[in-house]
C-alpha cells in the first residue's frame, strides 16, 4: 500500500491553517475563556468525525463497487483544491463572513453550536473528498486506506484546536491585521493552486 503521505499532508496542513467558520466560532468563544473555547473545540471535533466517516464509508463503497471511479473522484479533487485556491486568494484580505458568536449561554449550546457548524458545511465533507483520493493506492484495499487518512485528518484538526485555544489572543491578533491577514491567505491560496497543478501532471 503506497499512500502519496507527501502531498496529503501539505494539502491537509494549509486546509487546517485556513482560517474558516470553525476558527472564527473556536476564537471568539475562547475569547470569553478557554473552557467555552475547548467546548467550541470538541462540537468541531466531533463534526469532523462525522464527516470523516461518511467519507471513508462512501469513497470505500465507491471504489469497491466502480474501481476507475477513483480516478473520476481524485479529477474532481483536482478542480476543487484550484477553485478553493482560487477563492482564497480573490477573497485575500476581506472580512470574515462568519456570523459574529454572542456570549456563551451554556456549554451544551456551545458544543452544540460547534457540532452543527461543521455537520452542516458543505465544505467540509468535500475537503475529505477532495483529499483523501489524492493519496490512496488504487491497487490497495480502499476501507483501510480511508479510515487512516480520515483519522490523520481529524487529528491535524484536533492537534490545530489544541494550539489555537491556549493562544486565541495572540492568533486573532496576528489575523486581524488586514496586511499580515492577505499575506497569510495569498500564500494559502497559491499553495493549493500549487498542489492542485502537480497532482494534474503527477
Amino acid at each position: 500500500m503506497h499512500i502519496a503521505w507527501g502531498s496529503f499532508l501539505l494539502a491537509l496542513l494549509v486546509i487546517v491553517l485556513v482560517p474558516g467558520p470553525d476558527f472564527v466560532l473556536v476564537t471568539r468563544n475562547a475569547a470569553n475563556g478557554a473552557r467555552w473555547g475547548w467546548l467550541a473545540a470538541a462540537g468541531v471535533t466531533c463534526g469532523l468525525l462525522l464527516h470523516a466517516t461518511a467519507a471513508t464509508l462512501g469513497l470505500s463503497a465507491l471504489v469497491m463497487t466502480v474501481p476507475a471511479a477513483l480516478l473520476v473522484v481524485k479529477a474532481i479533487g483536482v478542480a476543487y483544491l484550484a477553485w478553493m485556491g482560487l477563492q482564497i486568494l480573490r477573497k485575500s484580505g476581506s472580512p470574515s463572513e462568519a456570523p459574529t458568536v454572542d456570549a456563551p449561554r451554556s456549554g451544551g449550546a456551545i458544543f452544540l453550536r460547534g457540532l452543527l457548524t461543521d455537520v452542516l458545511n458543505p465544505k467540509v465533507m468535500l475537503t475529505f473528498l477532495t483529499l483523501l483520493p489524492q493519496a490512496m493506492d488504487p491497487a490497495a484495499e480502499p476501507m483501510t486506506q480511508a479510515a487512516l487518512l480520515s483519522g490523520v485528518a481529524v487529528a491535524a484538526f484536533a492537534i490545530w484546536w489544541l494550539i489555537v485555544v491556549p493562544s486565541v489572543r495572540w492568533l486573532s491578533a496576528l489575523l486581524a491585521a488586514p496586511r499580515r491577514r492577505k499575506v497569510f491567505e495569498r500564500c494559502c491560496g497559491g499553495a493549493l493552486l500549487a498542489m492542485a497543478t502537480s497532482i494534474a501532471v503527477g
